[in-house]
């Protein structure tokens, strides 16, 4: 069965879009109520135990990846009898991926208090407050977590996103409500963990109105349960990597700087994310129907689909990165309101730029990447830059001046992804699926966007420094100015990109 590209990818855009306004009004609403109730230290431990976590579940190993990416073929041929039979194998796996997870953090509960330099807030028990915080990410993997894998084989992310929208938004306004009127920690992490079960259910009820025949039910015969399983070994490698490159930063800032400084991390991290979340609402968008043409259309015409998909992130990757560099800086200090130690000089904001712009560039490709199953092939290549990364990390922290000794961290990992990944990434698929000269259009595409991206961001950084107001008013003058130049330049310069890509999802299916 051909899935309908064009008319998933609008819904499925549509959904994360408004998902991507939440997650970028409602965090920056709590990071703040943080900083100005309860103070920075509090947001360092939820950094802090957000990637002690994330490290926790790599117990998950990748099957909901692999798992997901195997239906692809089987929803193409319509043979529902072996996605049922997918979703009990996935049922079973994650079940057991929930146990290991509770009791690998139960396993790193006496060593918790040495991943934190310095001292922790008095008013709260660390021990117990990351009890809390276990329990709520092992238990989406006893409540039907894997039922969102139906939704995404066929297309059909919105479904999904919509319920995390509504619960989010739900979500947040309980916890607001609970930071100003008890200021209690625990209650918040409470309110978090009762609101990770409602999103599950609702899931698995949305799941079983829309596809009621897919139900986890049947035995996956050998031969697709050691496809699943090799794919697992190399996405693991992946996940190992990843940790390393992303969820180890924390860790380290925490153990060498302490709890502050994770903080200001989190800041300008947070910022990076709520951006990044724009363009997410694209490449997420597309995953499941890559994996369903992949099955249903020519090598050529995939690549056509790629082009253009690459063309219009793209284009708000550098719109993105024009007005991230003229207002990281001056919304991060009207935000903190200038407090001593939470805003960081300006090579810190460019830094992120980088790291945006080298990060999302490379989104696309792995869409596709993941979506062809791919993983083998650089199934090492997330090791090494782990690797990379952390060594790099570690010196840097160590011997660089203390005002530097952030900016390492970022452009530690600007290294692993510019050094390893990217180029490692794009040999496998122009290798493994694509072609040679396939490839030579896809770099000159690239170079060019390096080339906008970086013109763009000096036209805005240079455009809002002549405005001389500061405060909430120069903040909007600036982000006025800057949005008038990169709108400018952007409809100058993609004029013609814009109306290809309009013209083709009016026109094909």
């Amino acid at each position: 069965m051909k899935l309908s590209l064009v008319k998933n990818l609008k819904r499925n855009i549509l959904a994360a879009a408004v998902n991507s306004l939440l997650k970028l009004l409602f965090p920056f609403l709590n990071r703040t109520l943080f900083l100005l109730l309860l103070g920075p230290a509090y947001l360092g431990l939820n950094g802090l135990f957000s990637s002690i976590l994330g490290v926790l579940m790599l117990a998950e190993l990748g099957f909901g990846t692999a798992v997901v990416c195997s239906m692809y073929k089987p929803v193409a041929e319509e043979n529902k009898e072996l996605l049922c039979a997918f979703l009990a194998f996935y049922r079973q796996v994650y079940r057991w991926v929930g146990a290991v997870i509770f009791l690998a953090g139960l396993i790193l509960l006496p060593f918790l208090r040495h991943l934190v330099h310095g001292d922790i807030p008095q008013d709260v028990d660390l021990h117990i407050l990351y009890l809390i915080h276990l329990v709520n990410t092992s238990s989406s993997y006893f409540l039907f977590a894997y039922r969102g894998s139906v939704l995404n084989a066929y297309h059909r992310n919105d479904i999904e996103t919509n319920v995390r929208t509504v619960v989010s938004l739900t979500q947040y306004l309980v916890t607001f409500a609970v930071l100003v009127f008890t200021r209690n920690y625990y209650f918040y992490v409470i309110v978090t963990v009762c609101f990770t079960v409602i999103q599950n259910l609702l899931i698995l009820y949305e799941s079983k109105k829309l596809f009621p025949e897919i139900r986890p039910k049947g035995t996956l015969p050998a031969e697709l349960r050691k496809k699943v399983i090799d794919d697992v070994k190399s996405i693991f490698l992946h996940k190992v990597g990843g940790m390393i490159t992303y969820s180890t930063d924390n860790v380290v800032i925490s153990a060498f700087l302490g709890l502050v400084a994770v903080a200001t991390y989190g800041n300008y991290y947070y910022v990076y994310t709520s951006v990044a979340g724009l363009v997410w609402t694209v490449y997420y968008s597309m995953a499941g129907g890559f994996g369903n043409r992949i099955y249903t259309e020519s090598r050529e015409r995939n690549f056509q689909l790629f082009m253009k998909l690459n063309r219009l992130v793209g284009i708000l990757i550098i719109g993105c990165c024009g007005m991230m560099t003229a207002l990281y800086q001056p919304f991060l200090r009207e935000w903190t309101r200038g407090r001593p130690g939470l805003v960081c000089h300006i090579l810190t904001p460019l830094l992120m730029v980088v790291f945006f712009f080298v990060n999302q560039s490379r989104q696309v490709l792995l869409s596709f990447k993941s979506a062809a199953s791919l993983w083998y092939y650089d199934r090492w290549k997330p090791i090494v830059a782990g690797a990379v990364n952390l060594t790099t990390n570690i010196l840097f922290v160590l011997y660089l001046p203390r005002e530097y000794k952030l900016d390492g961290v970022i452009f530690s990992t600007i290294l692993a992804l510019v050094l390893v990944q990217i180029p490692w990434e794009a040999h496998v698929v122009f290798t493994h699926f694509f072609n040679a000269e396939q490839a030579r259009k896809y770099r000159l595409l690239q170079f060019r966007f390096v080339f906008l991206a970086v013109l763009l961001s000096f036209l805005s950084w240079g455009g809002t420094m002549l405005v001389s107001r500061h405060g909430i008013t120069g903040l909007l003058l600036k982000g006025l100015v800057a949005s008038l130049i990169c709108g400018g330049f952007l409809l100058a310069v993609f004029r013609r990109d814009v109306i290809t890509i309009l013209n083709t999802v009016r026109k094909k299916n």
